[in-house]
């Protein structure tokens, strides 16, 4: 079957035409586009040019930067949130608990989650995630 389509291929007696011939204008009005294979031409900048990957990099490096901005913003937020937490606040654990404080120390944090029985629990200060706010304030 491959044989009779290689041989049909072969015994055409049509010319090879190039696939990729530049069409001419006919229209008034519109000139040729420079052919990119001339040597005179100046050569187009491209995906692949130097200056491309230079401009691409400094749009990543502004964005790093701006988003470590953001972090460390977030971080200072959480630290102040953290040192002025004091007893009688309502407080929300990174866990989901809520609870109010009871006991403030340096390394840690008691919180009662239940005012029935009275439970409480013991929690590092990093692990509160936030500070809830009273609807009287």
């Amino acid at each position: 079957m491959f044989d009779s389509l290689i041989l049909t291929l072969a015994q055409e007696d049509a010319p090879p035409t190039p696939l990729s011939a530049p069409a001419e204008s006919t229209l008034p009005g519109h000139e040729a586009q420079p052919d990119s294979t001339d040597p005179g031409a100046a050569p187009q900048p491209g995906p692949g040019s130097p200056n491309f990957f230079i401009i691409i990099f400094f749009a990543l490096m502004v964005m790093i930067i701006f988003s470590m901005g953001g972090q460390r913003k977030e971080k200072k937020k959480k630290k102040a949130m953290l040192e002025n937490l004091k007893k009688g606040n309502r407080v929300q654990t990174i866990g989901g608990i809520l609870g109010t404080v009871v006991e403030v120390r340096d390394d840690h944090v008691v919180v009662k989650i239940d005012e029935n029985t009275n439970a409480r629990v013991k929690f590092s200060r990093g692990a509160i995630q936030s500070v809830m706010q009273d609807e009287k304030e």
